[in-house]
């Protein structure tokens, strides 16, 4: 009996020399167990790796910290903000608002390396990769002084909520905020923080606020209902 025949018996397949089966005929249903399913499952990344089952979180390049720790609720609270922006963007009808959205999305991530990572591994980021830089609060600056010169702000308090994606840009602009402070809190406690996050954080909370205000038109309430 040949190596391939050998094989085949022991799978119930039509296995060649490297054990695997080809998965597409009758005769490659897999055993459970069998090292057509080993082979598979090797293959496949796991979403989970058990080292944060003792309560602790992994820093860029290395390290570990309780997941109660300021930077991980700062960095969590972060994720929470490019996950509701990842909903505004769902919601917007407008291709060019996606666009910007999904760039902004992709800058809070380079916030969250930057905010995550060991303090002394810190000469190892990259700008605008992995370390924030002063560039990206300037292009949040120009992009609102562009958009309120076409778009004036109102002059009261608003109630958000005019549609579905300007009240996604302002649940996304108040998690930012939210970000923000905790990122305070990580530099409050002792802990380094590039000031530059912080104020990306603070412009970006800005730039929400007006692009929730254009994506709403004219419909919003204000904050105190007006009396004839």
């Amino acid at each position: 009996m040949g190596a391939e025949q050998r094989l085949a018996g022991a799978e119930g397949s039509c296995a060649g020399a490297s054990g695997i089966s080809c998965g597409s005929c009758g005769a490659c249903a897999p055993a459970p167990g069998g090292r057509w399913a080993a082979a598979i499952l090797a293959s496949v990344p796991r979403i989970y790796t058990r080292t944060g089952d003792d309560g602790s979180t992994g820093l860029l390049f290395g390290g570990r910290v309780s997941k109660a720790d300021p930077v991980a609720e700062a960095a969590g609270a972060i994720d929470e903000a490019v996950a509701a922006l990842g909903l505004a963007r769902a919601l917007a009808q407008d291709a060019s608002l996606q666009a910007e959205i999904l760039d902004l999305q992709r800058e809070l991530f380079v916030a969250g390396a930057d905010l995550a990572t060991n303090p002394a591994e810190r000469d190892r980021l990259e700008h605008g990769v992995s370390l924030v830089t002063p560039e990206m609060a300037e292009r949040l600056e120009a992009r609102i002084d562009e958009l309120v010169q076409s778009h004036p702000l109102p002059n009261a308090f608003i109630v958000p909520g005019a549609n579905p994606a300007s009240a996604a840009l302002d649940v996304a602009r108040s998690a930012i905020r939210r970000a923000e402070r905790r990122v305070v809190a990580v530099r409050d406690a002792g802990g380094f923080v590039n000031g530059d996050v912080l104020l990306y954080l603070n412009r970006l909370s800005d730039l929400l606020f007006v692009l929730a205000r254009i994506a709403a038109g004219e419909a919003e309430p204000l904050s105190r209902e007006e009396r004839g």
